[in-house]
C-alpha cells in the first residue's frame, strides 16, 4: 500500500489469513496426521497433493512475479529503485517467504523419503482406495439401503405413487 500498491493486496492478505490457516488444517495437516498414525498411502497422496501445491504457492511468492502480489525478490529489488525504506520494508515478508517454501520443499522431501522408505506407492494408495471404502460399515449400510429401495422401487412401480388421489373422468 505505502509503495503505490492498492488495498486491495491487504484485504487478500487478510482473506486469505482467514480462510488458509483452517484450510491447511483440514487439507494437509489432518491426511499427513492420519497417514502416520494408520500408515496410510492414501492419506499420504492427498498430503503430497495439497502440500505440493502449497510449496508452488510458496515458490510463486518468494520470487515476488510482478503482478501477482507485491512481495517477493523480484518486486523488492524494483522498489529498491523506487523507495528504499518500502523496499526494506518488503524485504521482511520476502525473506519469510524465502524460508517458507525452503522449510516446505524440506518437509516435503523428508515426507516423501519416509513414505518410499516404509514401502509406500502409488498403487498401493489405489488400492486402499478401492477396497477402503467399502469397509466402512457406514459405507457398507448406505449402500445396501440404496440397493434395497432401488430393488423394491423396480418390483413395485405402482405402489410407488400410492399416495396420489385417482381422478374418473367425470371429476376432471
Amino acid at each position: 500500500m505505502m509503495g503505490g500498491g492498492g488495498v486491495t493486496n491487504f484485504g487478500m492478505a487478510i482473506i486469505w489469513f482467514i480462510l488458509f490457516t483452517p484450510c491447511s488444517y483440514v487439507c494437509w495437516f489432518r491426511p499427513i496426521y492420519k497417514a502416520f498414525k494408520t500408515d496410510s498411502s492414501f492419506n499420504f497422496m492427498a498430503f503430497f497433493f495439497v502440500f505440493m501445491a502449497q510449496v508452488g504457492i510458496s515458490i510463486i511468492q518468494c520470487i515476488g512475479i510482478p503482478g501477482w502480489g507485491n512481495c517477493g525478490w523480484l518486486a523488492t529489488i524494483s522498489f529498491f529503485n523506487y523507495n528504499i525504506w518500502i523496499a526494506l520494508l518488503m524485504l521482511i515478508p520476502t525473506l519469510i517467504f524465502t524460508a517458507t517454501a525452503t522449510l516446505s520443499f524440506i518437509a516435503l522431501t523428508k515426507v516423501h523419503n519416509f513414505y518410499r522408505g516404509s514401502g509406500g506407492s502409488m498403487s498401493k494408495a489405489q488400492e486402499e482406495w478401492a477396497t477402503g471404502a467399502w469397509k466402512n460399515p457406514h459405507v457398507q449400510q448406505a449402500a445396501q439401503q440404496a440397493a434395497m429401495g432401488a430393488a423394491t422401487g423396480a418390483m413395485m412401480p405402482d405402489q410407488q405413487y400410492s399416495n396420489t388421489p385417482k381422478y374418473n373422468d367425470n371429476q376432471m
